[in-house]
């Protein structure tokens, strides 16, 4: 870490770090045996122990191990929404020394069979309610073994919230070849063989993409993860006692490490709420007394926007912290006037396993990324020479730290495109561009990747665009980032149409086709009909000079209202 950022590192707080060198999973064997009463996990009403959750991760490792032939380094693709079942699931994959693979479970199954054809997995462990994507990957072979988990077996009790859809849905009877029920893998009551993970092993390996518009597993090991699981807690001084709000997806790094491996490696109690409901969230903190609440700005947006906001009591809070986007400072001002809470942002990248920088509790400042985290190095270079750049200069950020991942699996040339060495440190080109301020606090700009932030979810436009060149009234695509007053931003597809559909094509029936091929927060909620798209010299879109009239714009012209 360079000398700037030790002016406004928090004076209680070491720069280093030695987190335990024990596997991920050895973190709840350890909570089990401290607190085996305490509730890990609360939802609607329900509580998990830890030492349930323990007792049922182990069972469910030997299954994995015994039945479905998962041996040390397999990967196992885990398919669900927030619930129990997500989170026994992972450490169940982790017990087995195998290494999750986290599949965002509004994923249809063209996007499925990339992944399970990508790293390899023959084994996933699925919601009941995601069943329909899974099964036809299991039907043709490329799923060998298939675990289908019903939420309602562990929700028995009755609760006033009101409940999604797919967490009230009775188990089904789902019967084909090398499928197995949740209730009865657990039932065979399998012993594992002993956990022999070490620090440097694969633990989990979470898809991120990027400009060629293929997604692209993140190699992280069990000593990346425990950095930031580690980190976070001692950042924000976090005690055992401390009750937490899970929002966050879990497939997302954020919400697994803030909300889920932060939290069992303390012993902490984490209140789930697996959809976001602005009305139920406050309730929960009431009623739990909630202190810790990881989230994104939007949903501070949509609470603060309640027509009841100013009767939630959220005294109980002791810090909201989170990222993705840019909190607006009229929202943080009005938390902090109206609650008494500042938001601490951070920043961080899948490739980063959550925060590689994040504010000091006691000195946040707003709309800023943070400072470098423990034991974390990070520089604003030259995207060309890639040359340290004074104070105050926009130019490319780049890390280098313990959480930084090893690489993308299977892809050496996409790995070595994103890492050099300089100054005896492996540093890692995030594609963002920003500035550091005198006092060691970085700020975001622009981007050099090609992102799109709709409500903290990462879409990637080219993978957008390779989908929609199989539509065949489409000539051209190019996919940019429209602004959204709900979702932040949200995709536009500038289509040039073919010569003999021109006219015909409709915008909206593009739209729907998106929606029925990719998950529905990627596919385009805005068509605009072009003549023709700018190419450079060599004949690439130039889909900044695109991103930049629409920026410019107030109002699109011929686009299908977003739904």
């Amino acid at each position: 870490m360079s000398q700037r950022p030790l002016a406004a590192w928090p004076r209680e707080l070491p720069t280093s770090l030695q987190p335990p060198r024990t596997s991920v999973w050895t973190n709840l064997e350890i909570s089990a045996r401290r607190y085996p009463d305490k509730p890990a996990f609360i939802c609607y009403g329900n509580a998990l122990t830890f030492a349930e959750l323990a007792r049922e991760a182990e069972r469910l490792a030997g299954f994995l191990q015994l039945r479905c032939r998962v041996a040390k380094g397999d990967r196992v693709l885990l398919f669900a929404q927030n619930s129990f079942e997500f989170v026994i699931a992972y450490y169940a994959i982790l017990r087995a020394d195998a290494v999750v693979v986290p599949i965002n479970p509004m994923n249809l199954t063209r996007e499925l069979r990339h992944y399970v054809a990508d790293c390899g997995a023959s084994t996933a462990i699925v919601a009941q309610e995601l069943w329909p994507q899974v099964s036809p990957l299991a039907a043709d072979g490329s799923l060998a073994h298939a675990i289908v988990a019903a939420y309602i077996d562990h929700l028995g009790k009755p609760t006033d919230f009101r409940v999604p859809d797919a967490f009230k849905l009775e188990r089904q009877a789902i019967a084909a070849p090398n499928v197995t029920l949740w209730c009865d893998a657990i039932a065979q009551d399998l012993a594992p063989a002993p956990h022999t993970a070490q620090p440097d092993d694969l633990a989990c390996m979470p898809y991120t993409s990027g400009t060629t518009g293929e997604p692209k597993g993140c190699m992280h090991t069990h000593r990346s993860m425990m950095h930031t699981l580690v980190g976070g807690g001692e950042w924000f001084r976090t005690l055992p006692e401390t009750v937490y709000l899970a929002v966050l997806p879990f497939f997302h790094v954020t919400g697994m490490q803030g909300s889920m491996n932060g939290p069992i490696y303390l012993g902490n109690t984490v209140v789930l709420l697996p959809r976001w409901d602005r009305e139920a969230a406050a309730e929960l903190i009431r009623r739990h007394r909630v202190q810790a609440w990881s989230l994104i700005p939007t949903m501070v947006v949509d609470l603060l926007a309640s027509p009841h906001a100013a009767s939630f009591d959220l005294s109980s809070l002791q810090r909201m912290n989170g990222g993705g986007a840019a909190m607006p400072e009229a929202i943080a001002t009005r938390l902090q006037r109206d609650h008494g809470i500042a938001f601490v942002e951070g920043y961080g990248l899948t490739e980063t396993m959550a925060p590689s920088h994040i504010n000091p509790p006691d000195r946040p400042k707003k709309q800023c990324l943070g400072i470098p985290i423990f034991d974390t190095a990070s520089r604003v270079v030259d995207p060309t020479t890639l040359e340290e750049l004074p104070c105050g200069e926009v130019g490319e950020i780049v890390t280098s730290g313990p959480q930084v991942f090893t690489g993308y699996w299977g892809k050496p040339e996409a790995t070595a495109a994103v890492f050099f060495e300089r100054d005896g440190r492996r540093w890692f080109r995030t594609g963002d561009l920003g500035r550091v301020d005198e006092e060691g606090y970085f700020f975001i700009v622009d981007r050099l990747k090609r992102m799109i932030n709709a409500s903290g979810m990462k879409v990637w436009p080219a993978e957008v665009e390779s989908q929609l060149y199989a539509h065949p009234d489409i000539q051209e695509a190019c996919v940019i980032a429209a602004k959204d007053p709900r979702r932040g931003e949200t995709p536009k597809a500038l289509v040039v149409v073919k010569p003999a559909r021109r006219g015909e094509a409709n915008a909206q029936q593009i739209i729907e086709w998106a929606r029925s091929r990719m998950a529905a927060y990627k596919a385009p909620t805005i068509v605009e009909f072009v003549d023709s798209l700018p190419k450079s010299a060599t004949g690439k879109i130039q889909w900044r000079a695109l991103q930049e009239r629409e920026n410019a714009r107030s109002e699109p012209a011929d686009t299908a209202p977003p739904r």
